[in-house]
């Protein structure tokens, strides 16, 4: 009875994504969180994960003013344990993903050389191994269904080196090949594959702290491309895209 409430409340909405399911990886703040209420705001239904509970919860309840059916779950995008609970409870509650935005991420900047293998491990499982878990637990379903969208929230740092980036750029460097392989992989099933990589972006996970905040790039511009993406036509998609503050901070 209640799968089937949810699904009339769900069918009742309007916007271009209503009848989508949509998971947004780290959705609980930042870009994470601006992403998922303008899948909300489309009319899509929207499940969030994250760590930190008072955060999620209070990402929760901002999507659920919205209108549209909502989950949330803890999980641990580096523990397949908790991708594969994320992706059944998430089908459980809501319908089987059609739209997954892999956007957890962290950041650990400095001289590679003067890293730890503890750090290394944690980046690299987090930024890379998390993309690969989660999406390969909602794959199956997506290619059942012959449809899907894999949004991969990428750098400009997976396409430039710079100092002190050794760590994040390999990660985001990996997120780039494994991206396009998966899109390779995946197109004959109608699936699409897509990277976003926008230089910095105004949250608390940006490095540099001697920059004009105003000039950088806002979680509400990543958002704006991720509908953009989500929302194009079905015979085509867009591998990747590039994102630039308009103006240099």
């Amino acid at each position: 009875m209640a799968e089937k409430m949810t699904r009339t409340i769900h069918e009742s909405s309007r916007g271009p994504l209503s009848g989508e399911i949509t998971l947004v990886t780290g959705g609980s703040r930042g870009i994470g969180r601006a992403i998922a209420l303008r899948l909300a705001s489309l009319g899509a239904a929207v499940a969030v994960c994250g760590r930190d509970a008072a955060a999620l919860q209070s990402s929760e309840a901002a999507l659920r003013a919205t209108g549209v059916p909502v989950f949330s779950c803890i999980a641990d995008v580096t523990r397949a344990a908790d991708t594969e609970r994320l992706a059944a409870e998430t089908q459980a509650a809501l319908g089987p993903v059609s739209i997954l935005i892999n956007n957890a991420g962290i950041g650990l900047f400095g001289p590679a050389h003067e890293r730890t293998e503890q750090e290394w491990d944690r980046l690299l499982d987090t930024n890379l191994k998390g993309v690969f878990l989660v999406s390969r637990a909602v794959i199956p379903t997506m290619i059942a269904r012959r449809k899907g969208h894999i949004l991969n929230i990428s750098s400009l740092a997976g396409k430039n080196t710079f100092a002190n980036g050794g760590l994040y750029c390999a990660s985001k460097w990996g997120l780039q090949g494994l991206s396009g392989c998966m899109a390779e992989d995946l197109r004959e099933y109608g699936i699409r594959v897509s990277t976003v990589c926008p230089g910095s972006v105004a949250t608390e996970f940006s490095p540099r702290t001697d920059r004009d905040l105003s000039k950088l790039l806002q979680a509400d511009d990543v958002a704006h491309v991720v509908e953009m993406l989500v929302t194009q036509g079905a015979q085509s998609f867009v591998s990747e895209v590039q994102m630039r503050p308009l103006h240099k901070p």
